[in-house]
């Protein structure tokens, strides 16, 4: 015998329920509303990496890793850009390259470099190398975004805002993760049994 699992609720109406859960969470909180957009990536990420709870061992640690690895690079930036000043190094025409814009690619690569190198010695990054760049990805579209500014005062210290952006994608992460979870569970799988029937050679009469 084969045991087979068939779902209750079947998968698009189990997303769509699931789509109505996660709303409040990015409209109902006020300045502290999530950026879902970010969870929604997440979400798929849980299907991505197998649609089972164990999948949260991984993710879950390598996505924060990757928030704070980019979270760290951020403020490296805010506090570059704030020790070269400000002013144009080039100006053409409609563009310009600044001491922002500089302080910005040199973090960058400098951060880039060691974190990425840095996966080899940390196993589940390496396991869970789609979480860990979601996490980066999702931190930096929330600190360029000010996602999650209005969660402080306006006259916050810059430097603490890539903090606030990695509070927020980790807040949207976590929401994404549970979100995955949740979107299994309600589809209430049971098991179903299915005879498995083998074809074998039948006799031949002389």
């Amino acid at each position: 015998m084969e045991t087979e699992t068939k779902d209750t609720i079947p998968l698009w109406l189990a997303v769509a329920i699931t789509v109505c859960v996660s709303l409040p969470f990015g409209i109902w909180l006020g300045a502290y509303n999530i950026p879902i957009w970010a969870s929604f990536i997440v979400w798929a990420e849980y299907f991505a990496l197998g649609a089972k709870p164990a999948a949260l061992r991984t993710m879950v640690p390598a996505y924060t890793l990757g928030v704070a690895a980019a979270a760290i690079i951020m403020t490296a930036y805010m506090l570059l850009a704030k020790q070269l000043g400000t002013g144009s190094l080039i100006t053409s025409g409609d563009w310009s390259f600044t001491y922002d814009n500089l302080a910005l690619f040199i973090t960058c690569f400098a951060g880039f470099c060691i974190f990425i190198y840095a996966m080899k010695y940390v196993p589940v990054t390496q396991t869970g190398s789609l979480p860990f760049f979601n996490g980066i990805s999702m931190m930096l579209g929330v600190f360029f975004t000010g996602a999650f500014t209005k969660a402080v005062a306006p006259d916050i210290d810059p430097n603490l805002l890539p903090l606030v952006a990695g509070v927020g994608a980790f807040l949207a992460g976590m929401l994404g993760a549970a979100l995955g979870w949740f979107n299994i569970v309600i589809m209430f799988p049971r098991p179903v049994s299915k005879a498995k029937t083998q074809l074998g050679h039948q006799p031949t009469g002389a």
